[in-house]
């Protein structure tokens, strides 16, 4: 059975976006989008492939600049910060990449060691061994500790790029399509894990994906991205409540056999 989330209460905005535009020399893939992202909520980003959604990710994350508009990442605006200030807000914030984005010359021990030691100077061995252990135990997978990314299932290397991600324990989580590329069963894996880790881990989430079963089972809100703007935004049923020819077709591919 799958789970479907229900809607939480609103709370403090932890992402507040406005007017945000994005455009690649004469294609403009953001026209002015407003989002808020809530303390505690997972939020599913809908939309086809090519709509902007992994850039509206890499916007709130620094890696990318807007056009025009607003982006508010913790109170901050981050157009308006400092290199090192940029730095401060992205070890707040997990982004856990399409591909996984392993270093395929490390163990997985070493995965998650590699952003731990870059950010945490003064942890002891013991204190590093007992991070890396208890985040992998967290995802499932402590028994693949001393494996190697090309030894692992393209589950188990989602699981591990989510484990890197929590491994400095961040408030916000950007997921780019978590569940791109699995077959079924692993997709459900994935979706309960990205809701296991909003439990233990208290995490405002960004979930960005094409597959509505994944926005069904994660989101507790949904957005869909339309002709570069949040047309639609709500409960799942809410979403698609509705016979704009733009998301009739796109429920029927994920549902209809």
């Amino acid at each position: 059975m799958v789970k479907i989330k229900t809607t939480i209460a609103h709370k403090d905005p932890v992402i507040t976006i406005r007017g945000l535009e994005k455009s690649f020399e004469q294609n403009t893939v953001l026209r002015g989008i407003d989002l808020d992202l809530y303390q505690g909520e997972n939020l599913a980003v809908l939309g086809r492939s090519g709509t902007g959604k992994s850039v509206l990710i890499k916007i709130i994350c620094g890696l990318l600049k807007p056009d025009a508009g607003e982006v508010k990442v913790f109170g901050q605006e981050i157009t308006h910060i400092t290199e090192k200030q940029l730095q401060e807000i992205r070890v707040r914030i997990g982004f856990s990449f399409q591909n996984s984005a392993l270093y395929d010359s490390m163990t997985v021990r070493k995965n998650l060691e590699f952003p731990l030691v870059r950010n945490r100077t003064k942890l002891s061995r013991k204190e590093i061994n007992d991070a890396v252990e208890g985040t992998l135990d967290a995802v499932g997978l402590l028994q693949a500790i001393n494996q190697m990314p090309a030894e692992l299932s393209g589950g188990q290397r989602k699981r591990i790029g989510i484990a890197r991600t929590l491994i400095l324990n961040p408030e916000v989580m950007l997921y780019d399509e978590p569940t791109a590329g699995l077959d079924p069963i692993t997709s459900i894996e994935i979706n309960s894990l990205i809701n296991e880790v909003q439990q233990r881990y208290k995490t405002s989430s960004i979930i960005i994906t094409h597959d509505l079963t994944c926005a069904k089972m994660t989101g507790d809100r949904v957005a869909m991205l339309l002709d570069g703007k949040f047309e639609r935004q709500g409960s799942f049923e809410e979403v698609f409540d509705t016979d704009d020819e733009r998301v009739k077709p796109f429920y029927d591919y994920n549902f209809i056999k």
